[in-house]
């Protein structure tokens, strides 16, 4: 059965689902406590609800990078379909990691393919899922004649995955979720025309490509771009996890390394990663000791001639502190040995005097050296900080996948706290440690 078929009878079947506007809130005059409360439960709704658009939709222009410039909607098409080389499938976009949200999706279209009868290999059929606007974090911009004329990408990319519910990378939209499947620079490496970046690096493509390929799954280099250490003194890529973008709420600095906060780190991805077009201010970027790159291009004095990001910053950060940490499914850990971790943590353990319930950070400044926390700096160092945050520890159990720490060195949580028994000379048993990781699984 031919897909484009299938979709265009599925939509005409199903019609599109659209967002019921706001309801009157009434007359203003003689308003009571209660009236006020209830308009601003409204508008702290409608901003939410603008800030799932713009985390789920919003590229801020920056198409005109990622398509524009690097031709990545070329090699996405492929040959066949106005584009270069083989074209990306389905099957080899699921590979690096990118996930499809099957709400978009008709229902024909789904039972087509839980029947075998979608060609999971015809790049046709991602163009497909493009314009349908299913690929999650990804949006294709097509012409007149429906060719893939350009692509942007999304929040949605890298901090969001799916259910599985239909297929594997096939479901229900999870937000805020880090996407530790997602290979972004194998998906960046894709591009016809990298000769931008190594320009921008001051090297040649065949190097941008080696340390593109050094990243893997659930890895992105923020730093890059700022500083050109593309690998670690002991060899090993520079890259660091893909963080989880649910729990912040109450949580002071962002990241790893706490450039700032939720909606600086917003505005630093949307302007200086993502490539969107707007406006984006830090004087710490000028240090050309230590950032060569932001200095010499002045990425701390970014100012696009259309500010296509700024007023979008107030909803994406309501959205993001909307984002609850998820619980973790029965089954998934021991409840009495939690129990007795959790007594652990608090006290013979020492967690909770850095990891504070309930947000599981510090309430204020919860930055600390290297030394403090007994691994190196070179992380650190690459952060106007240079020093490390103390990462929220609710819904851990959502993203063990890539490892722990900010570059994933420690393989599971036992062997975190095995570093910190080590470090802080803790005492604890190997019993406690299992148990302690119980607790850790739970939250």
């Amino acid at each position: 059965m031919a897909l484009a078929a299938i979709v265009v009878g599925g939509v005409v079947a199903s019609g599109f689902a659209t967002a019921s506007d706001a309801s009157s809130l009434g007359a203003k005059r003689n308003r009571g406590p209660s009236a006020n409360a209830q308009a601003a439960d409204v508008r702290n709704a409608n901003l939410v609800e603008q800030g799932k658009r713009t985390f789920r939709f919003d590229t801020f222009g920056d198409e005109v990078f990622w398509g524009d410039t690097l031709h990545l909607n070329q090699a996405i098409a492929g040959a066949n379909n106005g584009g270069v080389g083989p074209g990306v499938s389905p099957k080899t976009a699921l590979a690096v990691g990118l996930k499809v949200d099957v709400n978009p999706i008709p229902l024909p279209v789904r039972q087509a393919i839980l029947a075998g009868q979608v060609n999971l290999d015809d790049p046709a059929v991602t163009l497909l899922l493009l314009k349908l606007n299913a690929v999650v974090g990804v949006k294709g911009i097509f012409d007149a004649a429906g060719k893939l004329s350009s692509v942007g990408i999304e929040c949605a990319l890298c901090h969001s995955t799916v259910d599985n519910s239909l297929a594997p990378g096939i479901g229900a939209r999870l937000d805020g979720w880090a996407n530790r499947d997602l290979n972004v620079g194998a998906i960046i490496g894709l591009a016809p025309n990298l000769q931008p970046l190594a320009t921008l690096l001051h090297t040649d493509v065949a190097t941008v490509q080696k340390v593109l390929a050094s990243w893997g799954p659930g890895k992105f280099d923020a730093a890059l771009n700022l500083d050109g250490k593309a690998f670690q003194p002991d060899g090993r890529s520079a890259a660091n996890l893909i963080p989880p973008a649910f729990g912040l709420a109450g949580v002071n600095l962002h990241t790893f390394t706490g450039w700032g906060s939720v909606p600086y780190w917003n505005a630093f991805v949307a302007i200086l990663q993502m490539h969107g077009q707007g406006t984006f201010v830090d004087a710490r970027l000028d240090n050309a000791a230590q950032f060569p790159i932001a200095a010499e291009n002045r990425f701390g004095h970014v100012k696009a001639p259309v500010d296509m990001v700024t007023a979008k910053l107030p909803g994406l950060h309501a959205y993001q502190l909307s984002l609850a940490a998820p619980k973790p499914p029965k089954g998934t850990f021991d409840p009495a040995a939690a129990a007795r971790g959790k007594k652990l943590f608090n006290a013979q353990a020492q967690c909770s005097t850095c990891h504070v319930p309930p947000i599981f950070t510090e309430p204020g400044q919860n930055l600390h050296s290297p030394a403090e926390i007994g691994i190196d700096s070179f992380a650190a160092d690459r952060s106007p900080t240079h020093m490390y945050r103390t990462t929220p520890l609710a819904g851990l159990w959502s993203h063990q996948k890539g490892g722990f720490f900010h570059d994933g060195r420690f393989p599971n949580l036992l062997s975190v706290v095995q570093h910190y028994n080590t470090t802080f000379k803790l005492g604890l048993t190997p019993t406690q440690q299992n148990d302690l990781v119980q607790y850790l699984l739970s939250l």
